[in-house]
């Protein structure tokens, strides 16, 4: 499955391991929720980077102790019209600043790619490899937004804010 990060099509570092499967001594790995949460200080124990997959009809709340050493957090999209998963990412980029990776998995569509961008997703589980180089070119087509989201990103009236003379400001 393509993975684009950066507005780049790039090769997935992060091997997704079943949960039955042995956690390897190195190297990066995605795990299931329910196994991170099972023995969390095991999935840290290994020489690696490590990840979890997060459904959208879980808690945020008990990633938190975490979220300073999980590298990604990868939220899930079952369906295209379920948005929790926008919730999730707003949530853990805004309120709880989270600065690792949030990845876009299970049924990204590229319709939705640049709404994914604002609230904050960095990276996207395509499951098209034709969508892989569109979702990679949709985030240079727009520099301007109105709304404050979690990607960043100066909102037009900030931008309009920093140019005018600081008579007019006060």
């Amino acid at each position: 499955m393509p993975l684009v990060k950066g507005n780049t099509v790039v090769a997935d570092e992060f091997i997704h391991l079943t949960d039955d499967a042995p956690l390897p001594a190195d190297g990066a790995v995605l795990l299931s929720a329910e196994r991170f949460l099972a023995d969390p200080e095991a999935a840290f124990g290994h020489n690696g980077k490590t990840g979890v997959i997060w459904p959208n009809n879980r808690d945020i709340d008990d990633l938190l102790p975490y979220l300073d050493r999980l590298a990604v957090i990868a939220l899930v999209f079952p369906i295209f019209r379920d948005g929790r998963a926008y919730s999730q990412a707003r949530l853990l980029r805004e309120r709880h600043k989270f600065k690792g990776e949030l990845r876009a998995t299970g049924q990204v569509l590229r319709d939705q790619f640049m709404f994914m961008l604002r609230a904050g997703f960095d990276a996207f589980e395509v499951k098209k490899d034709k969508d892989a180089q569109v979702f990679a070119d949709v985030a240079h087509r727009f520099s301007v937004f109105y709304q404050p989201t979690g990607d960043g990103r100066v909102t037009a009236f900030h931008r309009r804010l920093m140019h005018l003379p600081e008579s007019i400001k006060s």
